[in-house]
């Protein structure tokens, strides 16, 4: 990928654009008044560890978390901010990252419309990245005891052929990694019936996930029981859609040797 950028550099504010200046990234340092003139997707960090994603207006931004630096992105007219600031917040999940706030998530991205959308956030993320912001989680290592990278996992066309089986956490199904992008769920599958709360009686984001794919998928499930096979989009919409998460699903499927798929995939 190739992108042609227009790059100003501020004291307090970088000012990225691309695509013709049709779409505009902006890196400020945070101050009293940060006044937005289009509608933007924003991600706030607190000593370069991404806190909040969501999306805002015209005017003068207000947010109560504390930061002290935000990211901008005011995409093309084409782009629909509802649609992307769910992908970016969507990314930040499966990466790990722990915001503070959790807008409420929107209706299903059309079919029709979703390639465009992440072409247009892996864009970004392409630009963020150059610039030195990653969507992953940064922290300081600890002197004393250093965090393991963040495993990574290597599709092939023999574990393409390979049932997984899945029992825990009331569910139990059989699953495939049938293709690089796409996990196969066979029919069959029983799935947690009620979602894990917070401490406060809320919903927490993973479970608030794992309800709008189950809502992508309601025509196929019937009494918490899948009635036809059933596409997802990774390992971690698979633990979403059958147990609401809450547990690395890499080691919660097992082919029939006891062999899991993280041992399988693994590099």
């Amino acid at each position: 990928m190739e992108i042609k950028l227009s790059v100003l550099i501020a004291e307090n504010k970088t000012t990225i654009a691309f695509n013709d200046h049709q779409d505009v990234i902006n890196i400020l340092d945070n101050s009293e008044s940060i006044t937005l003139d289009r509608p933007v997707v924003y991600i706030l960090l607190k000593n370069n560890i991404i806190t909040s994603i969501g999306k805002s207006s015209v005017g003068t931004f207000k947010s109560e978390l504390d930061f002290n630096k935000i990211i901008t992105i005011a995409p093309s007219w084409d782009i629909e901010l509802n649609y992307l600031v769910q992908q970016f917040i969507t990314e930040a999940i499966e990466n790990d990252i722990k915001l503070a706030t959790i807008p409420e998530l929107e209706t299903k991205i059309p079919t029709s419309y979703e390639k465009t959308v992440t072409a247009y956030k892996d864009q970004v993320l392409l630009v963020l990245e150059t610039f030195g912001y990653h969507l992953k989680h940064h922290e300081e290592p600890k002197k004393a005891k250093s965090k393991p990278a963040k495993a990574r996992h290597k599709w092939t066309k023999e574990v393409s052929q390979i049932e997984f089986s899945i029992d825990t956490r009331e569910s139990k199904a059989t699953a495939l990694w049938h293709k690089r992008n796409e996990m196969l769920l066979k029919a069959g599958a029983t799935m947690m019936a009620e979602p894990p709360l917070n401490k406060d009686g809320s919903l927490g984001f993973s479970a608030k996930m794992g309800q709008r794919i189950r809502e992508d998928h309601q025509d196929k499930v019937k009494n918490f029981v899948t009635t036809e096979d059933i596409i997802l989009k990774s390992v971690n919409e698979v633990g979403l859609f059958l147990y609401f998460g809450g547990t690395n699903s890499w080691l919660e499927l097992v082919d029939a040797n006891g062999k899991t798929l993280n041992e399988w995939t693994v590099v």
